[in-house]
């Protein structure tokens, strides 16, 4: 039987009833119980005769800056986000190389860039789609699981598993076959009284875990604060919303690119003036049939669903504002009567020759009445007696459902079906604002947000003909670092092997897209990037690894335009690929595809590509700054923090040989230390020690002039 007990005490049990060595597993992200994690792992760090195996993904730290100036900005902002938010012991010893040698950690997916310096972790890293970890984590003997929980005081005999149904809804019938067996299977569930309740199939038996832990203090939610949206992202972000069709399905990533997206769809919705002009600013003429085919300009009217593994911020936003508003439902029937148009937004038939027209029997059978009531689309009590229809208020009518009379009588029954969603999401990290809002909803608005097993989201097979009715006119948008000029995308890791994060589900959403009518993949590229000072292209002629291969190609959308790949020659493939480059590099690119054979020789760019450059954006930007909001759906930064985050980034840009001269200049003719009080107190600059402040509070004030907002 479960019982609650303190840390040391889960530790006591866990280590007593397990005998031999450990395999934790945990979710990844925010699901993590780290208090009790902590407490395990000093007890086994004592216990040289015990062996632990932790599998996870994406451990959460809390970000830290290198250089000072970077320092002074971030450390108040950390420790008034981040609170008391407990961090992972082992992970520290990770990254510092000291984890004891009967430890070992193996992870699927990185805090991105995080471990890129880590040996240990990058030896350790397991390349696994996210569908198929539950699998491989059964198959290595995993023999104990933890994870973090909500709970309802209205709700004693269930926890919510919130933010982490994803890989532990999978998990466990595996895990349960182990014990029939006979093996040693734990589960532990740490509660979190800030953690939203959340429904679907997150809602479980409070049984389900062997032991149950309640906070005896309540730690901070780890979450990743809203960052600044680029005029790069935000042009990507608009031309990939022109890719988006009313009615469908919607899956996007984390991070400012998807942020810009969510911004633009609304922008679609409720400014379609000023969108329409913005788009034809961007020269989205050139890519008018690729828009036609796929999307539109013009307003949602229909809405739209979510299916995306991660429940991001941005969902939550156009759920918000009514975008996400197309509901499916988890019974076959009701799903093909939805997709049919028998049923209005809410889930109310439009009447019950809208039934009959969608296949409903005219001739009614107790089944079916039993069907229509307990899915809720008809109300109050009915009974089918001697061939005839008895309706809650005592009359009859005939059972004949073509008959016009009964119709008249049984349009007054119409209910809302039940169980109706807007949105299936496997897990959720976000900013603080997005778990405060997820709490506040009512019980009504929490039910149409389905948390449930990664499996569902990410594949087809199990259940394969109610997704497909589900995910119609499908659009998956993820993000990549590179693109070679023959369509292969790289997300994940580096051409030197380093794992910069993993491939999480993003291969299988691509798969889904080709599986699927009307589906597209879609995946969204900064052209060109800036490194250590250098200015590069991110399409390339060629990279060392791949994470969607090139005959998985589809679209791609950078700030420049939209390249449609889907059933295109490998030459037609360059071409598009070249017309949404950054042309400082296009040359280059031509030059490496014809020596390669793949160009005619005699290959000329479209001229309404030559001038794809950052200059262009930036006055366009300039001209419709209204739908170029730098953070478009809100900020944990207070205004001055805004303006010296603009300013530390500028100053980065302009940290290199070939603009030393420039950095010089704007700092001789910095203002006066008057005009920015608030910013230099903010950094502890307001009275310089020594020349090395005096020159950081020059360089600050030279990047508030010159990163000001106009």
């Amino acid at each position: 039987m479960p019982h609650t007990c303190t840390l040391e005490q889960a530790v006591d049990r866990v280590l007593s009833e397990i005998d031999g060595p450990i395999h934790l597993g945990l979710p990844l992200g925010l699901g993590k119980p780290n208090r009790w994690v902590n407490a395990l792992y000093a007890r086994v760090r004592q216990m040289p005769e015990r062996q632990l195996t932790i599998y996870t993904a994406l451990c959460l730290a809390r970000p830290r800056a290198a250089q000072d100036l970077q320092r002074r900005f971030l450390e108040p902002f950390v420790e008034r986000v981040y609170g008391n938010y407990p961090e992972l012991d082992f992970l520290a010893d990770l990254h510092a190389g000291s984890l004891p040698a009967n430890v070992r950690v193996e992870q699927f997916f990185f805090q991105p860039g995080s471990l890129l310096e880590c040996e240990p972790a990058q030896q350790d890293y397991i390349s696994s789609n996210y569908s198929h970890v539950a699998r491989d984590l059964n198959a290595k003997g995993l023999n104990l699981v933890a994870q973090l929980v909500a709970a309802d005081a209205a709700q004693p005999e269930h926890f919510s598993l919130s933010c982490n149904p994803d890989v532990t809804l999978d998990l466990l019938p595996l895990l349960d076959k182990r014990r029939e067996a006979g093996e040693t299977v734990l589960s532990v569930a740490q509660i979190h009284s800030d953690l939203p309740y959340m429904s679907g199939d997150a809602h479980v038996l409070r049984d389900t875990f062997d032991i149950h832990i309640v906070e005896d203090e309540c730690t901070t939610l780890f979450s990743t604060p809203n960052m600044p949206v680029t005029q790069q992202d935000h042009c990507i972000g608009l031309l990939a919303s022109t890719l988006v069709r009313d009615g469908g399905t919607l899956q996007i990533g984390i991070g400012a690119m998807g942020d810009a997206l969510a911004s633009a769809l609304m922008a679609r919705q409720d400014d379609n003036g000023r969108y329409r002009a913005l788009m034809q600013a961007l020269g989205a003429e050139a890519w008018a049939g690729e828009i036609a085919a796929n999307g539109g300009l013009a307003p949602l009217e229909q809405g739209l669903y979510g299916c995306s593994e991660m429940f991001v911020n941005g969902l939550l936003a156009l759920a918000e504002v009514g975008l996400l508003r197309r509901r499916v439902y988890a019974d076959l029937r009701l799903q093909r009567l939805a997709d049919s148009g028998a049923l209005d937004d809410q889930g109310r038939p439009h009447s019950v020759q809208a039934l009959l027209d969608a296949g409903l029997a005219a001739e009614l059978q107790p089944s079916d009445l039993a069907w229509l009531c307990d899915s809720g689309l008809l109300c109050g009590e009915m009974r089918l007696e001697h061939g005839e229809l008895y309706l809650p208020d005592g009359s009859r009518v005939t059972p004949d459902l073509s008959d016009p009379r009964t119709q008249a009588r049984l349009n007054d029954y119409l209910g809302q079906a039940e169980g109706g969603v807007v949105l299936h999401g496997g897990f959720f990290l976000g900013p603080e604002s997005f778990y405060q809002r997820l709490r506040e909803l009512d019980e009504a608005e929490r039910q149409r947000f389905a948390m449930t097993g990664i499996r569902y989201i990410n594949e087809l097979y199990r259940q394969e003909e109610l997704k497909r009715l589900q995910r119609r006119d499908a659009r998956f948008i993820n993000t990549v670092f590179t693109m070679t000029l023959l369509g292969a995308g790289v997300a994940d890791q580096l051409e030197d092997g380093r794992v910069l994060s993993g491939v999480g589900g993003q291969y299988n959403f691509v798969a889904q897209a080709h599986a699927l009518d009307d589906a597209r993949s879609i995946l969204l590229l900064r052209s060109w990037r800036e490194s250590d000072g250098e200015v590069s292209s991110n399409i390339v002629w060629e990279y060392g690894h791949a994470t969607i291969p090139r005959h998985l190609r589809d679209i791609v959308v950078t700030e420049y335009g939209i390249a449609e790949l889907r059933g295109k020659t490998d030459a037609q493939v360059i071409e598009a690929l070249l017309n949404i480059s950054d042309s400082r590099f296009q040359n280059e690119l031509i030059e490496q595809a014809q020596q390669a054979g793949k160009l005619p020789m005699d290959f000329r760019l479209d001229e309404r590509f030559g001038n794809n450059l950052p200059e262009r954006l930036q006055a366009l930007c300039a001209e419709h700054s209204s739908l170029f909001a730098e953070y478009p759906l809100g900020s944990d930064f207070s205004a001055v923090e805004r303006d010296l985050l603009r300013a530390l980034t500028w100053l980065k840009s302009k940290l290199r040989l070939t603009e030393v001269l420039e950095l010089g200049k704007a700092t001789l003719d910095a203002p006066e230390p008057a005009a920015y009080p608030e910013h230099l107190r903010r950094m502890s600059l307001e009275a310089p020690d020594g020349v090395r402040e005096a020159l950081y509070q020059r360089l600050l004030l030279a990047g508030l002039q010159a990163s000001a907002s106009p």
